[in-house]
């Protein structure tokens, strides 16, 4: 009775997707032939998740913001290009990890001086995102991952992303993601179980 439930739910998902996948490429079609309400509705739809992932990178609230803004605006002017509307998530992702990263390395190249009230402010914002507070077990093995491996199980895990999508966007073979993957869980489940037994002492 459970495997069945199971492989009921596991169709039932498949279906959403699908069919969440075909509507986004019935507005990437659209959006190549000018539509503004498609550009929205496809702003609507990846925004919050594209801000979760170049935040992943960056460990910056504006400069994710940024880096989000500044992909849109280039799938603005280039979403012509795109040949198979199938690969916009996949283009889309990677689009805004080469933006994040380009702009991590700008901001290294700049010497800025903060003062002490700058420094508390940035603080307080960071205090008060919700998806990074140390005191979630789970976010906190996330952290002592690689920058790699972090993005891969963000993609694979919170955008559902297929394997091939992953190694589009991060821009490594379809093998290396199915290693980092693995690399990622066995890391992840030492974390845990270390973390558990540490607990279990007290």
């Amino acid at each position: 009775m459970k495997d069945r439930l199971f492989q009921l739910v596991l169709k039932l998902l498949f279906i959403r997707n699908a069919m969440e996948q075909a509507q986004v490429e019935i507005l990437v079609i659209e959006m190549q032939m000018g539509s503004r309400p498609a550009f929205d509705r496809l702003c609507r739809h990846f925004h919050s998740g594209l801000l979760r992932f170049s935040y992943k990178i960056c460990h910056n609230e504006q400069l994710a913001s940024d880096a989000v803004q500044n992909s849109w605006l280039k799938i603005a002017n280039s979403i012509k290009s795109l040949n198979d509307p199938r690969a916009f998530k996949s283009w889309l992702y990677q689009l805004v990890r080469w933006q994040t990263l380009d702009l991590i390395r700008k901001t290294k190249r700049d010497k800025v001086s903060f003062t002490t009230e700058q420094v508390d402010s940035a603080v307080d914002v960071q205090a008060d995102i919700k998806f990074e507070q140390p005191n979630d077990e789970l976010l906190s093995a996330l952290a002592k991952l690689s920058s790699m491996d972090r993005q891969a199980v963000h993609l694979f895990y919170l955008e559902e992303m297929t394997l091939t999508e992953i190694a589009t966007v991060l821009d490594i073979a379809q093998g290396t993601v199915k290693s980092r993957l693995n690399r990622a869980r066995n890391g992840l489940r030492k974390i845990l179980v270390s973390s558990q037994e540490n607990t279990d002492e007290y």
